[in-house]
C-alpha cells in the first residue's frame, strides 16, 4: 500500500521536534497496516510511506503555491484533523494529508478531498486522557483502506455533527487562497465557558503534561547519549 502523509503544524516549529515526529509515526502505526518508520522523514522513495512536515494548510504566498501544486500533481484524497493535547507542546494543531503521487498530466489529479475532524469538541491529554487506538476506529472505518473509492459521509444537513465529509475539487478552488483549513462542526467550547473544569483539575493536568514532557526529553537525551539516531 503506497500512501504518503503530509503532516502540517498550524504553528511554526523550527525543525519540528523529534518526539512529535515519533508521536505521529505512532498514530500512523495505530491506524494503518503499512510500514512506517523513523527513517521516513525524508523525500526518499525507498520506503512505503513518507512523512512531510510543513505549515501549508492555510497560509498564503508559498503555502498557497504548495497546496495548488499538490492538488494538481497528486491525488490528495484524505485530511485528518488531529486533536490538540496529544503532543507535549500544548496548543499544537496537527493535520495529516494522505495523497498518492501521480505522473505528470495537464488535468489535476485531485477530484475530491475527504476530511475527518478528530479535533472539534474532543479533549485529550498526555496522561489523564491520552489518544488511544480506539479513538481512531471511526476514522479508519470511514477511510476504508480496502477500497478508499467506496466511502460514505457521516456528515449531512440532517446530521450536522458528523465528523466525516467530502469536498469536491471545485469547492476547494473557490476557497480563499485555496485554504485547506476545513472545519464545520459547532465548537461548544466557544459557547459555554461555564463547562470548563475546576481550576485544581486544570492545574493537575498542566502538571501531568509538564511531567510527561520532562520524561520525553529524558528519553531523547538517553537515546542521544547511546548514539541512537532518532
Amino acid at each position: 500500500m503506497d500512501v504518503h502523509l503530509l503532516c502540517d503544524y498550524s504553528v511554526r516549529i523550527a525543525h519540528a521536534d523529534t518526539k512529535q515526529h515519533h508521536r505521529l509515526l505512532e498514530l500512523a502505526r495505530f491506524a494503518f497496516p503499512f510500514r512506517v518508520n523513523s527513517r521516513s522523514f525524508s523525500r526518499s522513495s525507498t520506503v512505503s510511506s513518507t512523512l512531510y512536515f510543513f505549515t501549508v494548510l492555510f497560509e498564503g504566498g508559498a503555502g498557497e503555491t504548495v497546496r495548488r501544486r499538490l492538488l494538481e500533481q497528486c491525488d490528495v484524497h484524505t485530511l485528518l484533523r488531529l486533536p490538540t493535547g496529544i503532543f507535549y507542546a500544548q496548543g499544537v494543531k496537527a493535520n495529516v494529508l494522505f495523497f498518492d503521487k501521480k505522473p505528470a498530466r495537464a488535468e489535476p489529479w485531485t477530484r475530491r478531498l475527504w476530511v475527518y475532524d478528530l479535533r472539534t469538541n474532543l479533549e485529550f491529554t498526555l496522561k489523564q486522557n491520552p489518544l488511544r487506538r480506539s479513538h481512531l476506529d471511526e476514522f479508519v472505518g470511514c477511510y476504508n483502506p480496502e477500497d478508499r473509492h467506496d466511502r460514505k459521509a457521516t456528515w449531512s444537513e440532517e446530521n450536522p455533527e458528523g465528523r466525516w465529509r467530502c469536498y469536491e475539487y471545485e469547492e476547494l478552488l473557490k476557497r480563499d487562497k485555496l485554504s485547506l483549513d476545513l472545519f464545520w462542526l459547532r465548537d461548544t467550547s466557544l459557547e459555554d465557558s461555564a463547562s470548563l473544569p475546576d481550576p485544581d483539575i486544570i492545574a493537575a493536568e498542566i502538571v501531568d503534561d509538564l511531567q510527561a514532557a520532562l520524561d520525553q526529553f529524558a528519553a531523547i537525551a538517553s537515546d542521544l547519549r547511546e548514539g541512537v539516531q532518532v
